[in-house]
């Protein structure tokens, strides 16, 4: 039960490509923020120049309040988009990790058990007992690995509602509240 030269070159390149495809994965969600914040600046610069001409045009107080109101709900809505698009590349960067890394799971797992077919093979008589226990030491941690991975996934998806809940929650709030403060103006 030897490893050949040509079982470690397979291994090694193996981990090169598990590793190109993580980094690969990391550089393209760095690329959708990078691009995101660009965006989110080159916009935020075009609004604030428009939003003080604006106030400026104002002729009394009264319309200068109603403007500042008038002006806060789509500024607040372009901020919750921001943090949606946020939250959205870093749940699809996590699950394209969470999906490299599943393979790599069930790859090792693969190996794990072909190398200890083979160790059975070439064991010495009574080792059955052993081997038996290596087995079972596998499926146990195999299923705790699932239900730990389903736990996760379920936890994500309540955060997930819970964002989404919050957010229109908090979205409609600051509706009411510029509402209020155009009636009040």
């Amino acid at each position: 039960m030897y490893t050949t030269p040509e079982q470690l070159a397979g291994a090694n390149k193996a981990n090169v490509e598990s590793l190109l495809t993580v980094a690969n994965t990391a550089f393209a969600s760095a690329e959708r923020l990078a691009a995101l914040n660009l965006n989110t600046a080159r916009t935020l610069l075009e609004d604030s120049v428009n939003t003080a001409k604006t106030l400026l045009s104002a002729k009394d107080v009264q319309e200068l309040v109603s403007m500042q109101a008038a002006l806060a709900q789509p500024a607040f809505e372009k901020a919750i988009a921001y943090s949606r698009s946020v939250y959205e590349i870093a749940s699809q960067t996590q699950e394209e990790f969470s999906k490299i890394f599943d393979s790599q799971y069930v790859e090792m797992n693969k190996n794990v058990t072909s190398v200890l077919d083979k160790a059975v093979k070439n064991a010495p008589a009574g080792s059955d007992v052993a081997v038996a226990a290596v087995k079972s030491a596998i499926a146990a941690a195999n299923s705790a690995y699932e239900t730990m991975n389903k736990a996760a996934k379920q936890v994500a998806e309540m955060a997930e509602a819970n964002v989404a809940a919050a957010t229109t929650a908090t979205v409609k709030a600051v509706g009411a509240t510029a509402a209020k403060a155009k009636k009040a103006a």
